[in-house]
């Protein structure tokens, strides 16, 4: 299906089946501190590591969305300020979020230009990977060079409309998180963390445990494949499923971007419809 709304997507052909699946097996009412549940909670984080090459070293958590992991870290990972790079409505929201409970800097640049690469003060830097406003992208070769200009920062990578559909070096960022209801083809109501060695030490380091879904407690609970709170138990059991139908995202990322070449080509032919980002630098390969 092609759709003028950027999200949420089009769910998986085979969520009704899954659900109806989930209904007779019990899923519906598991409880989420049973020995079931967290055998699910550990194949679902397995499959997601093994078909989107995550290092086996992060840690996975389950939100409910990515609006909640924007609060999250500002509660948790920030000691003193961040930094939030942005080029449209997504980030610039992310930034509102964090600016209510920490202070943090603003670096907006052009939707047709490249992300700025340089120090920045802070300590966390904050980049939308794919901003679903505007259709643009940034690129991983990017990422590395702030990685690198930046060696005591952790950066943060909001990858909600990218996850799942194109390739991510998931070692050039220290938490990434998405909601699923876009590349997943999953429904709306839980989203994916995926947080670095750097990330956690920094999380125990500040030892934030003020609210129900503080990173700390949230890491804690995880060691035994638990939530901190009544989870999504539905959303993460229609995501194992989905991920074990899933190609490896190496064939999966292949298939997006030519996808991608074939509509941008197709509008850059025609007089009728242009393409809204004319950069091709920064032209998003799963948002057209």
């Amino acid at each position: 299906m092609t759709s003028f709304y950027p999200g949420p997507s089009e769910v998986y052909s085979r969520i009704p089946r899954y659900v109806q699946e989930a209904h007779r097996a019990g899923v519906l009412s598991m409880n989420h501190r049973s020995a079931a549940c967290m055998v699910l909670v550990k194949q679902t984080i397995a499959e997601l590591k093994k078909k989107l090459r995550i290092p086996k070293s992060y840690t996975i958590l389950f939100l409910s969305s990515a609006t909640e992991c924007w609060e999250v870290l500002a509660q948790s990972l920030v000691a003193e300020s961040s930094t939030h790079l942005y080029n449209g409505a997504f980030g610039k929201k992310w930034l509102a979020y964090t600016q209510a409970l920490k202070p943090a800097t603003a670096v907006p640049f052009h939707h047709e230009t490249e992300l700025p690469v340089a120090p920045y003060p802070g300590d966390v830097l904050c980049i939308t990977h794919n901003e679903t406003s505007n259709g643009t992208q940034v690129s991983m070769q990017l990422l590395k060079q702030l990685r690198q200009q930046n060696p005591k920062a952790l950066l943060a990578i909001d990858a909600t409309s990218s996850m799942a559909g194109v390739a991510l070096d998931f070692s050039l960022g220290d938490v990434w998180f998405a909601s699923v209801q876009k590349c997943f083809g999953l429904p709306a109501g839980l989203s994916v963390m995926v947080c670095s060695p750097r990330a956690l030490a920094r999380v125990q380091e500040l030892n934030e445990r003020q609210h129900y879904n503080s990173l700390r407690s949230q890491i804690q609970f995880m060691e035994k494949f638990q939530t901190t709170h009544t989870p999504n138990v539905l959303g993460i059991y229609l995501l194992y499923r989905v991920l074990q139908d899933l190609e490896l995202i190496g064939v999966v990322s292949k298939r997006v971007h030519q996808q991608a070449a074939a509509w941008y080509g197709l509008l850059d032919q025609t007089k009728i419809l242009q393409p809204f980002i004319k950069n091709k630098q920064v032209r998003s390969q799963t948002v057209v």
